[in-house]
């Protein structure tokens, strides 16, 4: 028998090899439609969640959809795994949060029928992650994630608005986190309108990003409209920016949408969807790169008042109030559309438990090490090994080859 070579493996990165999209929603916890705090009546999601668990850190959890859950200051929160950016990104990532959600409810439904309670869950936040990293070769000039923040801060707000938000909303948000860039606005009850706005924003924002300079002047350059006297807010929970009802001098969220009643810097008097339009038809060729061919048209429909806005409606739908009954995920896209991106098969075959055989060894998964890599443990010296996820793809046919 062949001798088995040593495994070497290079530390563990703290970037991802290929640009990524990752997507987040919070919801409250209502019990007999009272609010509580899920960590005050669970302690732990494995407190209504049945079955094998991979723990992630505190009270954190991956998911056997490739998510991960856990409790954040009162809310539940899901999280998708990390889907490198290509065509249909978005909507694989759409369905990753969806299937997570409805995971979610299939596990707190078991919990009401053992307990005798009624729970649901109310969207509350989306979050859309978007990598971040400078054009390869190109130089520095002063462009960081925070400038890149504020600029989008100007350009994202109005076409956001349209397809995510609703009446009863405050604000859109973007925050610098390091390697990536993070927009918040509310949950969406529609996985379709969901799925386009991250469309959108991934294609904006890595359009954005190549620009010679994160100057807020570039903005007139590239013909971007801008409300006159609007700037962005601090955010209200880490650092980054807040494109919030009081930076106006009106609420967009409770406006005629369709009114010509904003002044802009350099576009004359323009209505809330004409912004929205005008800046999405900037941005068209780089959405149209990572879309769909559904969710494009879907977004030209929203824009051109063809399919309605939520803010068309009087006021927010009721789906809010039980997400996972009221609203789940439709079926709009073929199966073989929706394939699993690499990262995504990666992930969940690592938190599935399958063992890997790499350079002669078995290798056991045993956790994660952020989204970027996985942590293993060996069969013949139990050494633990980090590995990172840009390396197992090129092993993902033979991972998935092995039976369970």
């Amino acid at each position: 028998m062949a001798p088995r070579k040593k495994l070497d493996l290079p530390a563990a990165p703290e970037r991802l090899g290929l640009a990524a999209v990752g997507l987040e929603a919070e919801f409250a916890l209502m019990v007999d439609d009272v609010q509580r705090r899920p960590e005050d009546l669970f302690g732990s999601p494995r407190d209504f969640i049945r079955g094998r668990l991979m723990h992630r850190q505190g009270t954190s959890y991956h998911l056997p959809t490739g998510g991960a859950v856990y409790f954040d200051t009162g809310v539940i929160e899901v999280a998708t795994p990390v889907i490198e950016i290509e065509p249909g990104c978005a909507a694989r990532a759409g369905r990753s949060l969806w299937e997570a959600i409805h995971f979610l409810r299939s596990q707190l439904d078991g919990w009401d029928r053992r307990n005798g309670h009624h729970t649901r869950l109310v969207g509350f936040s989306a979050h859309y992650n978007v990598s971040f990293e400078l054009p390869a070769g190109e130089p520095h000039n002063g462009r960081t994630v925070e400038q890149l923040a504020l600029l989008l801060s100007f350009v994202l707000p109005a076409p956001v608005m349209l397809l995510a938000t609703n009446r009863r909303s405050t604000g859109v948000g973007v925050r610098p986190r390091k390697d990536r860039i993070e927009i918040t606005v509310d949950f969406t009850p529609s996985a379709a309108l969901m799925i386009a706005t991250a469309t959108l924003i991934v294609g904006i924002v890595r359009e954005v990003m190549r620009w010679a300079s994160y100057d807020v002047s570039e903005l007139e350059r590239h013909a971007i409209p801008v409300i006159r006297d609007f700037a962005p807010m601090p955010h209200t929970s880490r650092k980054g920016w807040l494109a919030a009802l009081d930076c106006y001098r009106e609420n967009p969220f409770t406006c005629a949408i369709d009114e010509p009643m904003w002044e802009t810097r350099r576009h004359g008097h323009m209505s809330l969807r004409a912004i929205a339009e005008a800046t999405t038809h900037n941005f068209e060729r780089s959405i149209r790169a990572i879309s769909d061919p559904f969710t494009f048209r879907l977004i030209r429909s929203v824009m051109e008042a063809s399919t309605p806005s939520l803010l068309d409606l009087d006021d927010r739908p009721a789906e809010y109030e039980d997400v996972g009954r009221l609203c789940a995920w439709d079926e709009l896209f073929p199966a073989a559309q929706l394939s699993r991106s690499r990262y995504e098969r990666v992930l969940i075959r690592a938190i599935s438990g399958q063992h890997l055989r790499l350079d002669g060894h078995t290798l056991r998964p045993i956790g994660m090490k952020g989204w970027s890599a996985v942590v293993f443990r060996g069969d013949d010296d139990n050494r633990r090994l980090v590995i990172p996820i840009d390396r197992l793809v090129d092993h993902l046919e033979d991972w998935e080859a092995v039976s369970g």
